[in-house]
């Protein structure tokens, strides 16, 4: 298939134009993939930055009791005759590993 000089004049100016659509497209894609991974990064830092510890409210309810017990005696006796949980099972992998690495 030969192109005349008429068809040249054409398809000459819309291959750069297509070409750079192409170019555009390519840049465009690169620059929402960085980003995303500097989104990604703030928020991997924002989260490792972020505290995790909470207070261990086993002891302030034992505190609570305690100074319940000394205010009211009578409530001492009602607590007693609570009838006992059952123990509950224990997770046979779930909470037997901590990982420090990081």
């Amino acid at each position: 298939m030969s192109l005349k000089g008429v068809e040249l004049q054409i398809a000459i100016p819309k291959t750069f134009d297509a070409g750079k659509m192409a170019e555009q497209h390519q840049q465009n894609t690169i620059n929402q993939q960085i980003n995303a991974n500097e989104a990604l990064k703030k928020e991997l830092e924002r989260k490792q930055m972020a505290v995790n510890d909470t207070e261990n409210t086993d002891a302030v309810t034992d505190e609570e009791e305690r100074q319940g017990d000394a205010e009211n005696p009578s409530m001492l006796a009602k607590k007693k005759k609570k009838v006992p949980e059952a123990p509950k099972a224990q997770h046979p992998f779930k909470g037997n590993f901590i990982d420090f690495s990081g």
